[in-house]
């Protein structure tokens, strides 16, 4: 099976984050010319920079967008268009969260589950929506968005990013019908990742979970890349579904 992506273009959204940028560094070993956007903010600015810098090959590119701003991510195609002509993969790793125990529900605040979804789930359909007809042009295009086995056990940083990750889930089937034959449409599911997406989370807490998950560790970013990648190079016949990688955390 071929695997190298010469030729083509991806797009990570949120590739300043740490699956991002590890999404971003596979896919350019594999040939393909990679484009990251952030959001307008110092710090993303910075480590998009450093993650373009980082990559193989040449072309590669930082752009700006913010996922709960359609009007950013209109601006970010036309650019797409402008540079490459064309788009091959979108990898939806855009995604934000705040702990709150499943407990206290006063906490849950009506502020807190919109930005909740803005970003986690409405932001991940508004770029599917911007960029699916340059997909559909490709008629050989891909779609990677971040789920979570949050989505399905109900357990994580807080009820509202459990069921914004089940909506992901929801959105991969009926978009997968939608879109085909020209593109295909899945998601990758982590356990818990060894990122700093979830603030509070320590060395103790990924311990104590590494102790009781089967393969006895957390997910690396790169583990959940490989998943990513493998979704364009050899699950060339998946459309639809969610492929689990946690270390069987979820079983």
């Amino acid at each position: 099976m071929n695997q190298s992506m010469n030729g083509k273009v991806v797009l990570v959204v949120g590739g300043a984050g740490s699956i991002g940028a590890a999404s971003a560094r596979l896919f350019a070993e594999f040939g393909a010319t990679v484009a990251i956007s952030h959001r307008d903010v110092p710090e993303e600015a910075t480590a998009a920079a450093k993650a373009v810098r980082s990559l193989a090959g040449e072309g590669h590119v930082a752009l700006v967008a913010d996922v709960a701003r359609t009007d950013t991510l209109t601006t970010l195609r036309a650019e797409i268009e402008r540079r490459f002509g064309r788009l091959d993969v979108l990898v939806n790793a855009a995604g934000f969260t705040k702990p709150v125990p499943h407990a206290d529900l006063e906490a849950l605040d009506d502020d807190l589950i919109d930005r909740m979804f803005a970003i986690n789930w409405r932001g991940q359909f508004a770029t599917i929506r911007t960029f699916a007809p340059l997909l559909k042009a490709s008629e050989d295009g891909l779609i990677v968005s971040i789920s979570s086995i949050a989505g399905t056990n109900g357990v994580g940083s807080s009820i509202a990013y459990c069921a914004a990750k089940a909506g992901i889930d929801v959105m991969t089937k009926s978009l997968a019908r939608v879109l085909a034959p020209q593109v295909r449409v899945l998601a990758v599911a982590p356990g818990v990742v060894d990122t700093n997406l979830v603030p509070g989370r320590d060395t103790d807490f990924n311990a104590k979970t590494a102790a009781t998950t089967p393969l006895k560790r957390i997910a690396t970013a790169e583990d959940i890349a490989s998943a990513i990648i493998a979704c364009a190079t050899q699950l060339r016949f998946a459309t639809g579904t969610t492929l689990v990688v946690d270390g069987g955390r979820s079983l």
